[in-house]
């Protein structure tokens, strides 16, 4: 079997978050919240099973999808489909979130997975998650999101002429 065929693996995160269960679930589901951890972007929904969910900045939607399952603020998980042309063959995948209170603060697990074998979405949101990650922990302890460390090597999808009109 070729790399290419291969299954790429779950991507999992844990981080641990000084704040409640409730603050945490927030920033995750409202969209001025996520503008300031999420570089820039917003996260639009209803948040219940069945509603769609879109992440958009002033350019439009970059990623979008359905929402799973909504239990706040104990677990979130939705499907995940980019819109940059390069990418829209792909099926979607899944990003759950769990949190867990431990005390004053919150565990919180992503995993994203589902992916195909060779996809492109896994190459691209592996390095992604962290930076989002860590900026999100930035901002609900110390009140400020992390600037944007992406490098042109790092987002190669950019060349790919963007998301779908």
């Amino acid at each position: 079997m070729t790399d290419e065929m291969m299954v790429p693996p779950d991507v999992v995160y844990v981080t641990y978050i000084r704040a409640t269960p409730q603050r945490v679930w927030d920033a995750l589901t409202r969209g001025d919240d996520t503008k300031r951890y999420f570089f820039g972007f917003r996260i639009e929904s209803e948040w219940r099973t069945g509603a769609k969910w879109a992440l958009n900045d002033e350019k439009g939607v970059h990623d979008e999808g359905e929402v799973l399952e909504c239990d706040p603020p104990r677990r979130l998980s939705y499907t995940w489909h980019p819109q940059y042309e390069d990418v829209l063959h792909e099926p979607h995948s899944r990003v759950t979130f769990e949190l867990v209170a431990l005390d004053k603060q919150v565990q919180l697990t992503v995993i994203h997975d589902e992916f195909e074998a060779g996809s492109k979405v896994f190459e691209r949101i592996s390095g992604g998650w962290p930076r989002v990650l860590s900026s999100l922990k930035s901002l609900l302890e110390t009140g400020h999101g992390l600037a944007p460390s992406w490098s042109d090597a790092d987002k190669p999808w950019q060349a790919a002429e963007g998301r779908r009109p």
